[in-house]
C-alpha cells in the first residue's frame, strides 16, 4: 500500500542502498590502496561522497591506480 505521498518507496529505497553500496566500495578501496591516479586520495573521498553517484562512477574508471 502506497502512502498519502505518493512516493514510490519500493523503487527509492533499493537505488539508495545500490548507491551507497557503491560508495562504500569505493571509500574501503581508497582505504586500502596508497595509489590513485589523476588526483590525490582525499579529493577522491570527497568526490565519492558529494558528488553521489557520479563521484564514485569517475572513481571507479579513472582513479584507480594500476593493478586493481
Amino acid at each position: 500500500m502506497a502512502h498519502a505521498s505518493g512516493i514510490p518507496w519500493a523503487a527509492i529505497v533499493p537505488l539508495a542502498v545500490a548507491e551507497l553500496a557503491l560508495v562504500a566500495y569505493c571509500l574501503v578501496d581508497l582505504a586500502r590502496h596508497a595509489d590513485s591516479r589523476h588526483m590525490p586520495r582525499w579529493a577522491w573521498v570527497l568526490l565519492c561522497l558529494f558528488v553521489n553517484p557520479f563521484g564514485a562512477i569517475a572513481y571507479l574508471m579513472v582513479g584507480r591506480g594500476e593493478g586493481r
